[in-house]
């Protein structure tokens, strides 16, 4: 059993040896929308140390489940989450303005740009988007995800494997980083587009904060009916 890889052959038979480990964690690095690493698992598929379908499913559940958990979180405590942590405000802000505007596009595509990609679903849930919407786009979204990165990481191994003969060269190592390094590069470059397209943040805390209010509103509203209910039970 190998503990220590030296290169990257040994590396892959770690992963083989240790197939359950490996798709925890792919999992979840998924949930988080970590891009590299589900590059890594198309093409460790292409390697055969792992399963291409297996490895698709569990990167669009693990992008499906963590989206859903921080929607709920945005849904629950987002006004006091941001108080709590003021340093994400900017990011929320950008995403919560960008989805009141174009929410189909943005559930389809901040999983890409690495500035907003782990923060979206909480502005999502801060925003008035209902949980049926978010859930459909959100399932297509993370499908999509899933199925293109694994499939391009799958397809470099592939690409590569024709210009090496040989997994544990050195050329195939850094051929490897140099794909990953500029994949995380074209994301820090989507992510600059998409936050000069985002509009003024004084009008993104106006509209989170009318959100909260309607949700306010409509809690007090059930409120007041469920008084007024049990208040007629009594008088009659």
């Amino acid at each position: 059993m190998i503990l220590f890889p030296t290169d990257l052959a040994s590396f892959l038979e770690i992963i083989r040896q240790n197939g359950e480990i490996a798709y925890s964690l792919i999992f979840t690095w998924a949930s988080s929308h970590s891009l590299l690493l589900t590059l890594f698992a198309g093409y460790a598929s292409h390697s055969g140390v792992l399963q291409f379908g297996t490895a698709i499913a569990v990167c669009w559940l693990g992008s499906f489940l963590g989206d859903v958990f921080r929607f709920w979180i945005g849904r629950q405590f987002g006004p006091r989450l941001l108080k709590r942590y003021p340093r994400i405000e900017g990011a929320v802000t950008k995403a919560a303005l960008l989805s009141e505007r174009h929410y189909v596009w943005m559930i389809l595509l901040h999983r890409y740009p690495h500035g907003i990609r782990g923060i979206a679903a909480i502005a999502y849930g801060i925003s008035s988007l209902p949980w049926s919407v978010f859930l459909l786009l959100n399932v297509v979204a993370s499908g999509i995800w899933a199925v293109a990165l694994v499939s391009t990481g799958y397809a470099f191994g592939q690409v590569s494997g024709k210009i090496m003969s040989d997994a544990s060269s050195s050329l195939g190592f850094v051929m490897l980083l140099v794909f990953l390094g500029l994949s995380w590069l074209l994301s820090r470059k989507f992510d600059a587009v998409m936050e000069q397209n985002a509009p003024a943040p004084s009008a993104a805390i106006q509209t989170r904060e009318s959100a909260s209010l309607k949700r306010e509103k409509q809690k007090d509203r059930r409120a007041k009916q469920g008084r007024d209910k049990r208040s007629r039970k009594k008088a009659q």
